[in-house]
């Protein structure tokens, strides 16, 4: 960064864990996904992320964050205490922020929406408009996916989340509690006030799918983000996914540097299924339909990525979306047999054949 921000505002979190240092690898490596800068500096370890520091002193078992805004300083609160409570799961661990914004109960990263559009993209894609104020940390972060809170049949009118002094999302009781599903913002427009977002719509359980099939202008959800990990830049790329990860994928041939190479593949159901998309890239896009064959059981989405021989020079990055068998084969391919890092990679189960999940299926 050319010109550092003013971090004005900051908090700390005195943490009772036996035994810290034994989780902060994988702590580390989790925050450093983020794209965060780690350096260590005797008993304390700290992270510059874009929008702000933060630190973690295993001597006096504190952790602390600075940021420029309220943004900021609520996204570093969640990405701490998010990786402390995975981790350090084991000796359930209590986290209590002092400091500014100590005390709110408004999430940052929620806000209410309404329906303002429905269009059919394909027989089975719906884009559907989501109206809303505020939406400028949407833009903010590298995350490209938003959790939508859906009412449903038995919750139709549900309490949404606040925000705990652990700075996690508080969430109603069940017979209040909204059914959340991970999706893609397919195009954000802040100035306007609205999120696109794509529906893959089919028979089934899918609670997303369900919503979308009957949404009509006025309804109401909630969504709360950005969520994901930023992908990282490269000069190169090779990507895959199936309708699930289709939004994505096509978000990513958008909004890439014009110089950048490689290529995608994307599995459909069949010819009708095919969108536009404004490749602003110079990767290849290539179509694979399945043609009658169901949805998850198709082998080449999988046996096309594998075969793209990566190059010998240069930045590269893998991307991959789709169904979680040829998810874990290209995952394994990548990690196990080209010996390609978590930096490098990101290979991701969007769902599960017979399971209803978090993401987009």
């Amino acid at each position: 960064m050319d010109h550092a921000p003013t971090l004005d505002l900051a908090c700390e979190a005195q943490l009772r864990i036996r035994n810290l240092p034994a989780y902060m690898d994988r702590i580390s490596d989790r925050l450093q996904s983020f794209e965060a800068d780690a350096s260590h500096h005797g008993g304390r370890i700290d992270f510059r992320f874009a929008f702000g520091e933060a630190s973690f002193d295993m001597d006096r078992l504190v952790m602390r964050a600075r940021a420029a805004d309220r943004d900021g300083l609520a996204r570093l609160k969640d990405l701490l205490a998010t990786a402390v409570d995975v981790y350090a799961k084991e000796e359930n661990p209590e986290i209590v922020w002092t400091g500014d914004l100590a005390g709110e109960t408004r999430l940052a990263q929620f806000r209410e929406m309404t329906v303002a559009g429905v269009r059919n993209l394909t027989p089975h894609m719906r884009r559907i408009r989501f109206a809303g104020e505020d939406l400028a940390r949407f833009a903010k972060f590298g995350g490209m996916h938003i959790r939508m809170l859906f009412p449903t049949g038995d919750v139709p009118d549900p309490l949404w989340p606040t925000l705990g002094g652990n700075g996690l999302p508080v969430w109603p009781s069940d017979d209040r509690r909204p059914v959340a599903r991970v999706y893609t913002i397919r195009e954000l427009d802040v100035d306007a006030g609205f999120i696109d977002v794509d529906f893959l719509v089919h028979p089934g359980e899918s609670v997303g799918a369900a919503w979308a099939m009957q949404a009509a202008p006025g309804m109401k959800v909630g969504i709360m983000g950005p969520v994901g990990r930023p992908v990282r830049q490269a000069e190169w790329y090779v990507m895959g996914a199936d309708e699930t990860g289709l939004p994505a994928l096509a978000r990513l041939l958008e909004t890439l540097p014009a110089s950048t190479v490689g290529v995608a593949f994307v599995e459909v159901a069949d010819d009708a299924e095919r969108q536009p998309i404004e490749n602003a890239t110079r990767i290849e896009l290539r179509w694979l339909p399945r043609n009658g064959v169901p949805a998850g059981e198709d082998k080449r989405l999988a046996d096309a990525v594998r075969a793209v021989a990566w190059p010998k020079t240069g930045s590269a990055f893998g991307w991959f979306a789709a169904e979680a068998t040829a998810a874990r084969i290209v995952r394994e391919h990548w990690r196990g047999t080209l010996s390609l890092g978590r930096d490098e990679t990101l290979a991701a189960a969007y769902w599960r054949r017979g399971a209803a999940g978090l993401m987009a299926g």
